[in-house]
């Protein structure tokens, strides 16, 4: 059965001050959780024109004045990629030509991450391109969650708050009370992240699985480092695209002798075969965050998906307060 937004989306009207300064916009790419968000903050998204002219260019207006203030524009550059960066651009744009005061381009999902370095000749870093395109657009700060890799923060030559949708998971796996946990990193890559996420369960063990990569979108599993034998073994990444990594780790975790295999990622990208994949029957569970919008044709009885608008809700409010943002991961 598909669980969805296990924990409340809270409202918390008292804490805008000045709801004058304040404006929350959202994209086209997730409005659900921009209605969310702005739910969470107790204020509406703000009123915007996009339509598309014949030959596909998108035209976006503001519909109110924005003079002044300080504003959030949510969109996650999902599939389709391309169609959603340029439209957080023209939004940054837009909102750069109507005077506000600073703007900050609110990315759950950033596209085009996964080329973060050069790994062989003649070849783009498209995480350090996307990252000159919204600067050279007119942001001023970016607030973006679970980033593939955590230099790309370096990237941005504006702030840049990185915030981590794991412990939205982390608590919806405490609520389950789950025996003999063992984390698991699908590749050597994912350590720092499995081990964080191991420390907030309990300092439950942790394996990582030995992997050699033979091109994109496709891994070949190698071993297991560590002990899953009769353990519950959860598989922790960044995002789930094709799900060739995670499911080729979740078969070998099966047969090292593992009891119970669950998958948490913060985004479901969930690129064909993805879906045939992951409900075949390996996982108990498949744990996904809402930064990313799930249609129903990709959702499965092994599905859970929580929604990450609280967290995102309380960051842009210590952002627009100029309090701590990192104190919330203490």
């Amino acid at each position: 059965m598909l669980h969805s937004a296990t924990l409340p989306i809270q409202t918390n009207p008292a804490r805008i001050i000045d709801n004058s300064r304040l404006r929350l916009f959202s994209g086209s790419s997730n409005p659900f959780l921009g209605q969310e968000v702005a739910r969470y903050l107790g204020m509406d998204l703000g009123p915007m024109v996009r339509k598309r002219f014949a030959d596909g260019e998108l035209y976006i207006q503001i519909q109110e004045s924005i003079r002044g203030a300080d504003v959030y524009l949510l969109q996650p550059t999902c599939h389709p990629v391309n169609d959603h960066l340029m439209e957080l651009l023209i939004m940054v744009d837009a909102c750069r030509r109507a005077s506000a005061r600073q703007i900050t381009a609110v990315l759950p999902y950033y596209g085009y991450a996964r080329a973060d370095r050069k790994t062989a000749g003649r070849e783009s870093i498209t995480a350090k391109l996307v990252a000159n395109l919204i600067t050279q657009a007119g942001a001023n700060r970016v607030l973006a969650m679970d980033l593939h890799s955590a230099q790309i923060q370096g990237y941005f030559d504006i702030p840049c708050d990185h915030v981590y949708g794991l412990p939205v998971i982390q608590e919806y796996l405490a609520s389950k009370n789950l025996s003999d946990i063992v984390v698991v990193s699908p590749d050597v890559g994912g350590v720092a992240r499995a081990r964080a996420f191991a420390k907030k369960l309990d300092g439950a063990p942790l394996a990582i699985i030995d992997k050699r990569r033979q091109a994109h979108n496709v891994a070949e599993v190698l071993n297991v480092i560590g002990d899953v034998k009769g353990k519950t073994a959860v598989l922790v990444d960044d995002m789930i695209d094709t799900a060739g990594t995670i499911c080729a780790g979740a078969k070998l975790l099966r047969q090292e002798g593992a009891r119970q295999v669950y998958a948490c990622a913060t985004h479901a990208v969930f690129s064909p075969p993805a879906v045939e994949r992951l409900s075949s029957g390996i996982f108990e569970e498949v744990i996904v965050t809402n930064t990313i919008p799930t249609p129903e044709a990709n959702q499965f009885e092994q599905l859970t998906i929580l929604s990450v608008a609280n967290l995102l809700g309380e960051t842009i409010w210590r952002i627009h307060e100029d309090s701590s943002v990192s104190s919330m991961f203490r």
